[in-house]
């Protein structure tokens, strides 16, 4: 984010809007639009909130299967076996 570029007054974005959106897609920056001089807004391209959305997916999986391991490394959790027969008799 380029604070000179990316930052901006709300008032700007409503004056300038085509000006925004070309900004946004040609570059793939989110602007944070201010009211009163305080950030209010982020406004974004959607495939780059969309692809921000699938590295905060993927990130966040990552982090769950580090997690896991480090569990079955304690010992902690259940065997598979286990798990599947307690789903099957309903008591999950």
């Amino acid at each position: 984010m380029d604070i000179t570029k990316d930052i901006r007054p709300l008032t700007e974005f409503k004056r300038e809007t085509t000006r925004f959106l070309t900004r946004l897609r040609d570059t793939g920056r989110p602007a944070v639009l201010t009211v009163n001089g305080k950030p209010a807004l982020v406004v974004m391209e959607a495939a780059a909130w969309q692809r921000q959305q699938e590295q905060l997916e993927f990130a966040l999986t990552v982090a769950d299967i580090g997690k896991g391991l480090e569990q079955a490394r304690r010992g902690e959790g259940t065997e598979a076996g286990e798990f599947f027969e307690t789903i099957g008799a309903g008591k999950a």
